[in-house]
């Protein structure tokens, strides 16, 4: 079987994180346990967790001309991900995140978008090739949402799938014109709330969410639900798949972990509800250890756990 081929557009951050007993309140000073810089963003996380799980992949996005770009670039180069559509923006620094992590795995995030906000929609054009040679496109919210747009229009054009994770949660409107162009919607409860001004704590709740989205355009919906697994939302039904129990250190990059592992699987013809359980799977290895990208499991891995329950 050929290895899976995809294409993630999308942010590069380094990851600025403090470890903490408990999260400070406003005003309050607390001792941190632990500092580490780690490569991030939504996009790269996506990207270099697709390629450890076997994939061809091709990245779509900016970075600075600084130290931070440098350390990303060699990330990149490591993990044998095609880097060429990644830009330079000579007039903005390479994005960061300024990420806490309590004691039992809870992060709080802030993004410095940086170099991000360069990623424009000619530069994604520019980039047609990176999304031709890709069989899914995998795209977020940490880079402008026109460019998202257009490399959505863009691998309608070339019968790409695409894989949209609304991440983080949007704080303007989302075009349905954007739903309708979505093999797959990803949001988690926060995202779809966002999206739809809906409750989406219980599983009713969020299956009437993500109806509406249905209705909106998007061609399937998967609502993230981290310790509580993940519903699959077509017009035909909804269908919910069991998380993997593990002991999480640092949630800040299971979702996207997620989305990779679901894009590998169904790029090898499985069906979305196995493909949903092999992503379950990577995203909770994913929590097992600090950072990003650090415990970022490979394809035998994810396996193993699948297999084992």
């Amino acid at each position: 079987m050929n290895r899976p081929s995809i294409c993630v557009v999308g942010s590069l951050n380094v990851d600025l994180v403090v470890t903490l007993d408990r999260f400070h309140l406003p005003g309050e000073t607390v001792r941190g346990v632990n500092y580490h810089t780690f490569p991030g963003g939504k996009g790269g996380n996506q990207a270099i967790a697709a390629a450890r799980l076997g994939a061809d992949v091709r990245m779509i996005g900016c970075l600075g001309e600084d130290a931070n770009a440098a350390l990303y670039r060699a990330v990149l180069d490591g993990a044998r991900v095609d880097a060429r559509y990644v830009f330079a923006e000579p007039d903005a620094p390479t994005g960061v995140a300024l990420i806490e992590v309590d004691a039992s795995g809870e992060n709080r995030i802030a993004v410095v978008r940086g170099a991000n906000d360069a990623l424009t929609p000619d530069r994604v054009t520019d980039a047609r090739h990176a999304i031709e040679a890709g069989g899914y496109l995998l795209a977020q919210l940490e880079v402008p949402l026109e460019s998202v747009l257009r490399a959505a229009r863009l691998a309608r054009e070339v019968g790409a799938r695409v894989i949209f994770d609304p991440a983080p949660a949007p704080v303007t409107p989302v075009p349905d014109e954007l739903l309708s162009l979505c093999d797959y919607l990803t949001p988690n409860e926060h995202e779809l709330r966002a999206l739809t001004g809906l409750p989406a704590e219980g599983e009713a709740q969020a299956i009437d969410a993500c109806t509406i989205l249905i209705r909106r355009g998007a061609k399937a919906v998967v609502n993230k639900r981290g310790a509580k697994g993940a519903l699959l939302v077509t017009a035909d039904g909804a269908r919910a798949i069991p998380a993997f129990s593990v002991n999480a250190v640092d949630t800040t990059a299971a979702g996207d972990t997620f989305n990779a592992a679901f894009a590998v699987r169904l790029s090898m013809k499985y069906p979305a509800e196995e493909a949903i359980r092999f992503a379950n799977a990577a995203a909770a290895l994913s929590t097992t250890a600090m950072g990003a990208q650090s415990a970022m499991p490979d394809f035998v891995g994810a396996l193993a756990l699948m297999e084992a329950m």
